[in-house]
Parts: C-alpha cells; sequence; structure tokens
C-alpha cells in the first residue's frame, strides 16, 4: 500500500473535518465511504471502536481522531497556511479552541439536536448553550473575516461542520439569530468550491471495489 486510506461517512461531522484537512493539504487518500450499519471488517481491524474518520497510512500506522488527521496532513504539507506557521503562539492557542469546542459546544450541541428531534422542553435551553459559546466566535468574526484573523485556520474548518449542524436544526430561527458573522462565515465557506468536493456523494465501499482518490492539487482551468 503506497496510498494512504480514508474510512470516511458523508455527513459524519468528524470525518468531514478530515476530507477538509486532507484537501487543504493537497494530500491524496483512498477514500472509502463506508455504511456505519455495516462497519467493514478491515477498518475494525485497524480501529476496533468503530468510528470515522480512520486514516490507514503507508507505514501501516493508523490515526483514528478527526484532529489529528488534520494536525498531520497539514503538518505534511500546508499551502494555505492553515497552521498559521508565521506565529507559533497561535497553534496552542487553536487547539485549545478546539478542545473547548468539542467539550462544551459539540456536547450541547447534540442534546440540542436531540431535543428538537424529539420536541423535548429542553430545546431553547440547550439552544441557549450552543449561543454562549457561540458569541465568543462572533465576537472574533465581528473582528475579522476569519476566527484567528484575516485568512482562514484550522480552526475555522475544525468547527465548520458543527456549526453547520448548528444552523440547520431550526432554520427560520437561524436565519434571525443575533449571529449576523457567523452566518456570513458560513455562507462564505459554503461558497468555496471546496466544500462541494468536501460534500461529493461517493458510492459506499465494499472490499473489492475500485479505489477511489480523493483530495490531491486542484486542476488549473485552461486559459482560453
Amino acid at each position: 500500500m503506497t496510498t494512504p486510506i480514508l474510512y470516511s461517512l458523508r455527513q459524519c461531522p468528524y470525518a468531514m473535518r478530515a476530507r477538509l484537512g486532507i484537501l487543504h493539504a493537497q494530500k491524496v487518500v483512498e477514500l472509502r465511504d463506508i455504511d456505519m450499519n455495516n462497519k467493514p471488517e478491515e477498518m475494525l481491524s485497524i480501529s476496533p471502536k468503530g468510528t470515522v474518520p480512520v486514516l490507514l497510512l503507508s507505514d501501516g500506522s493508523v490515526i483514528d481522531e478527526s484532529l489529528d488527521v488534520m494536525v498531520w496532513t497539514l503538518n505534511q504539507s500546508d499551502p494555505n497556511n492553515l497552521l498559521y506557521s508565521h506565529d507559533k503562539a497561535l497553534l496552542p492557542v487553536m487547539l485549545e479552541l478546539m478542545n473547548r469546542s468539542d467539550t462544551e459546544f459539540v456536547n450541547a450541541l447534540q442534546k440540542y439536536r436531540a431535543a428538537s428531534r424529539y420536541h423535548d422542553d429542553n430545546e431553547i435551553e440547550w439552544r441557549n448553550v450552543c449561543c454562549d459559546w457561540l458569541m465568543t466566535i462572533e465576537q472574533s468574526l465581528c473582528q475579522h473575516a476569519y476566527i484567528m484573523g484575516e485568512t482562514p485556520s484550522l480552526i475555522d474548518y475544525a468547527i465548520l461542520p458543527f456549526i453547520r449542524q448548528f444552523s440547520r436544526v431550526d432554520k427560520k430561527w437561524y436565519a434571525q439569530a443575533p449571529l449576523p458573522y457567523l452566518r456570513a462565515w458560513l455562507i462564505n465557506h459554503y461558497n468555496d468550491p471546496l466544500f462541494a468536493k468536501v460534500m461529493q456523494i461517493y458510492p459506499k465501499w465494499k472490499s473489492g471495489n475500485e479505489p477511489i482518490l480523493f483530495g490531491g492539487i486542484p486542476s488549473r482551468k485552461k486559459q482560453r
């Protein structure tokens, strides 16, 4: 095996993170979009916890945490400087913010989504908890185009899949929520052709299928 293999799931926000990191790093992987109700033994044998993403490297080592996949790929190649290499002090700040997102925000988001789905009386309560955290992001975005500054960074793409989930729980409320800069930021990401590549639909992987290559350097349109 020479090309790394990524086990993924199109709508999973953690797997979306991994695909975003791979695309930005312009790395090439074999993409295996799996059925979570019929997890392939090839994946379970290298990552028994059975969640995605799982990245199998050419040397046989395995990375099965989404942020680790992002950081590993961007450490290999970071043409868009998402790691903000010009200021080494900022990466720990980003990682700390992502850790808070994955604990405080994502936990509240899961409860907000469940409360909405099952018409629980706690829906507004959990939405407010989410909003309390998102106001930190809103305050950053009112000062510059992206969370850390005027150019995108790792944190923008790490939390993008979860902001997307939040925006889709109650679309009518979200459209009028006091988060105008967050909405503009999200729309900006949606309009990026890279996002369409991340969300492209692929057939479910089965052993013996023709490999699907994902990522690499974007092709340039020929000038007429």
